[in-house]
């Protein structure tokens, strides 16, 4: 019964599970909200520790990514899905038995390219179902333009609180995947000084020789005396333990889920003055970029979705001051009068 009750709690209309014993392929779909269109959201391969974790991690992304949709404007539904296996014994034979799995929703959900799978393993996917985005990369893949919509986020934080320049900057990056070195790139163009982690010391490595930054141990990027925090990484890194070290006036990452528990944390980091830019409005960029994939890629059109997540933030923040409540709750607001809107604008259109 908790588990109904759960997904009750969190408003999700379906939570597929698939297993075939042959490829030893486990995975997990969650539809969050299917009314304004397919649901979207990539697939994670992890090698999570229990079932239960991987449940708990696909139902909160996939709710992400209803929100996500909404704040960037995009005329699609909330999905995400988890595959339960270790990254180094993936097989050509698991991604196409899964790919099978998605094909028999007949379109209901859309994946992509989230943790541990490439654009290589998207199009062996491919393979089996055309329900799937980001086999080409255009504008060079989801995690070049998560980088942009990210960048554009700190922009408006700044601008917001702090109206320094990005040359005068300190920002602390955790996390060097695809996402946080496309981030550390970009910064480094614009003069921002880096601090950088990563469990990867080949990854840290990289980025100290390209781009300067200072590498730090893992538990050391939060007590940095920086003007960012950039959370790359996987989620729930911002909890009570990791907020009361932080120095940094703003939280600007990649990493979906963010706070362990997304009320209290949001309202602990505002008790410390801290700015922070929720999660799936900022790191809309991959969505925005295979949403236009799927659609008939456009540029100038990908490009002005980008770039208004600069705005939705600017509104979000403005939301929050005047209402005297978190960015989180605030943009919780935003994303629900958004999804509202909308499903009554289709449902005029179908009458």
């Amino acid at each position: 019964m908790e588990l109904f009750e759960t997904i009750t709690q969190m408003g999700h209309e379906q939570v597929l599970f698939c297993h075939n014993p042959e490829q030893n392929l486990k995975a997990i779909i969650a539809i969050h909200d299917a009314s304004l269109g397919s649901a979207m959201g990539a697939t994670r391969l992890w090698p999570y520790t229990n079932e239960a974790d991987a449940l708990r991690d696909v139902l909160r992304l996939s709710r992400g990514m209803t929100y996500k949709a909404a704040c960037a404007n995009i005329p699609v539904g909330g999905g995400k899905a988890v595959i339960i296996a270790d990254p180094r014994i993936k097989t050509s034979e698991l991604l196409r038995a899964y790919g099978r799995f998605v094909n028999s929703l007949n379109g209901r959900f859309i994946t992509g390219q989230d943790v541990n799978l490439s654009p290589r393993d998207v199009r062996e996917i491919r393979q089996e179902t055309k329900y799937v985005v980001g086999v080409s990369e255009k504008s060079g893949g989801p995690a070049s333009i998560t980088a942009q919509g990210i960048l554009l986020g700190i922009k408006a934080a700044v601008e917001f609180s702090s109206r320094k320049r990005l040359d005068e900057l300190k920002i602390a990056v955790q996390g060097l995947g695809n996402v946080g070195s496309n981030l550390c790139k970009l910064l480094y163009e614009r003069g921002a000084t880096l601090f950088v982690t990563d469990i990867n010391p080949a990854r840290t490595a990289e980025i100290k020789h390209l781009y300067g930054a200072t590498v730090v141990d893992p538990n050391e990027i939060y007590t940095l005396d920086v003007d960012v925090f950039s959370p790359c990484a996987l989620g729930a890194t911002l909890n009570d333990s990791t907020i009361p070290l932080l120095k940094a006036s703003i939280v600007a990452g990649a990493a979906n889920n963010q706070l362990e528990n997304e009320q209290l944390h949001s309202r602990l980091l505002r008790s410390k003055g801290i700015f922070y830019c929720p999660d799936y409005v900022i790191n809309a960029g991959g969505l925005i970029n295979v949403y236009n994939e799927m659609v008939g890629y456009e540029e100038d059109k990908a490009f002005k979705q980008l770039n208004g997540i600069y705005d939705t933030l600017l509104e979000i923040f403005n939301i929050a001051e005047q209402q005297d409540i978190t960015n989180f709750e605030a943009a919780q607001k935003l994303a629900e009068e958004r999804i509202k809107q909308a499903r009554l604008l289709k449902a005029t259109r179908e009458h």
